[in-house]
């Protein structure tokens, strides 16, 4: 078995002693303030590791990606992968950060089984970048998140601890991990409770798939968050003793882990406690956080200047270059949407959730369709049909230009909404126009008067009983008879000429 090159045999002490959260009064709860700071790592986008050619591709064979100098053989000298720079510097900008001059990487020293150096290469006394900030919106209300720093490191390998026969006594190492290039963003402890962690890494997530930084993919650990909580009473300017808790690799357990630390720590504090610093990891079979270790100060990984490493120098050049290459930003293309396109601003939240989708949206504008009539249509159709096929928008067989197609046929009135949408299925599955499939299908609206009278006068013979109460005064009954046209006429009928028809019809007797 390949990943048996890298296994090692070694116990870990984990207290299990966490006392258990139960249900704390909302009372209780209220007086209390939570203070919320993330750690955020995040998987750059890059094709090799950032000090070594090794591939950073995600589910290749364990252990096949692998150089001396990922696996810190001695003698190996690392090489700064400038690509990874260049994506840390665009996520720097994005988040409003002063991308420092001159920085420098560091060893930040720790022993575990994942990290062969005995060390990992980071940043520390001179990060990357500094002082940034993104916006959140909840409740209504715009707030702003400080960012404390943003630098760059390399990741640990990954260590399996389960699916092995033998897992109960080893834990086997996957070393192609090892060396792929990260970012970490600290934020400022700003954050006050889960849901507004919650918006803080929908924000920031969605900032660096904008800027093509990182694909975000949780579940293949590109985009890892940590916790840092504490409580306070209302009023109170000193911080509490903080926890750090880990394993959060998505956002509903993040929610889930904070609600439930924060309910533990005020638990404690109310019944004559005290909270210990330490990590804690978030155990998502049985809902609660328990302890992992006591929480390390930075004197305790022993950081000094990585040797083999100059310091990066930020040039005026390089920040020019790498501002010119960021597009428009989310809040700014949501504020946009709105000026220009008159939409609400909760349709202009939808389309510019992502940057493929924002795309999508005024490409189809520039093609020539109403942006209110683009923005139903991909708000209903097109994202409904994507998320039932799991495909993405850039996948689609519906192109921009063929939606405006669609769209013109509308409001020509060539055919009617409901054919539209009968066209619409049959152009994401097939690809065709919307032309096309109108005539070949017999989509094309009704419009010659003759027929659709006697279509009105067939469903009025028809339904006599209810013909004669509109004629009594009950209106409900007429949409009930329009709807039987317009299904006499499998929705081919013109609306308001049906409309119009069987009012005249129904007022002669």
């Amino acid at each position: 078995m390949a990943v048996e090159a890298g296994c090692y045999n070694f116990g870990l002490a984990m207290a299990r002693t966490t006392q258990e959260a139960s249900s704390v009064p909302s009372e209780v709860l209220a007086r209390y303030e939570p203070v919320i700071g993330l750690e955020t790592h995040v998987q750059l986008k890059t094709a090799t590791k950032i000090f070594c050619a090794c591939s950073a591709r995600f589910g290749d064979p364990p252990n096949r990606n692998t150089c001396p100098v990922c696996l810190g053989l001695p003698g190996a000298l690392p090489v700064l992968n400038r690509r990874a720079l260049e994506l840390a510097v665009k996520a720097a900008l994005a988040l409003h950060c002063t991308v420092e001059e001159r920085s420098r990487f560091a060893r930040k020293n720790y022993f575990y089984p994942d990290l062969p150096k005995g060390y990992q290469i980071s940043m520390y006394e001179l990060p990357l970048a500094t002082r940034g900030w993104l916006e959140i919106e909840h409740d209504g209300k715009t707030k702003r998140i400080g960012i404390t720093r943003l630098h760059l490191e390399d990741d640990a390998a990954k260590g399996m601890h389960e699916g092995f026969p033998d897992s109960d006594r080893n834990t086997y190492i996957d070393f192609n991990r090892g060396g792929v290039p990260l970012i970490e963003i600290v934020s400022e402890p700003d954050i006050r409770s889960p849901e507004e962690a919650h918006a803080y890494l929908t924000a920031l997530k969605q900032i660096l798939l904008y800027t093509e930084v990182s694909d975000c993919n949780m579940e293949e650990g590109s985009l890892r968050c940590d916790a840092n909580v504490s409580v306070r009473r209302h009023g109170e300017q000193n911080f509490g003793t903080k926890t750090e808790v880990k394993n959060l690799n998505s956002f509903r357990y993040l929610v889930h882990a904070l609600e439930y630390e924060i309910e533990r720590q005020v638990q404690t504090l109310e019944s004559g406690g005290t909270i210990s610093q330490e990590t804690r990891l978030w155990n998502v079979a049985a809902g609660r956080t328990e302890p992992m270790r006591s929480k390390e100060y930075a004197h305790d990984y022993r950081y000094f200047p990585e040797p083999d490493l100059l310091p990066v120098h930020a040039t005026q050049a390089l920040l020019e270059r790498l501002r010119a290459e960021m597009p428009e930003m989310p809040a700014t293309r949501r504020a946009r949407f709105v000026r220009d396109y008159e939409i609400t601003p909760y349709d202009a939240g939808v389309l510019t959730a992502t940057r493929e989708l924002a795309d999508y949206f005024e490409e189809t504008v520039r093609a020539g369709a109403a942006a209110k009539s683009a923005s139903n249509w991909i708000q209903t159709e097109l994202l409904r049909r994507l998320n039932a096929s799991g495909e993405e928008i850039v996948a689609s067989r519906i192109r921009p230009q063929a939606l405006d197609e669609l769209i013109a046929l509308v409001e020509r009135g060539e055919v009617t909404a409901a054919s539209a949408k009968a066209i619409f299925a049959k152009m994401f599955e097939t690809g065709k126009p919307a032309g096309q499939i109108a005539a070949e299908d017999g989509h094309r609206q009704i419009q010659d008067a003759g027929e659709i009278e006697r279509a009105c006068r067939d469903v009025i013979e028809k339904n006599s009983d209810q013909a004669a109460k509109y004629r009594a005064g009950n209106e409900g009954v007429f949409k009930f008879l329009v709807g039987q046209v317009m299904r006499a006429t499998r929705g081919q009928a013109n609306p308001q000429a049906v409309n119009e028809v069987l009012r005249r019809l129904l007022a002669a007797r």
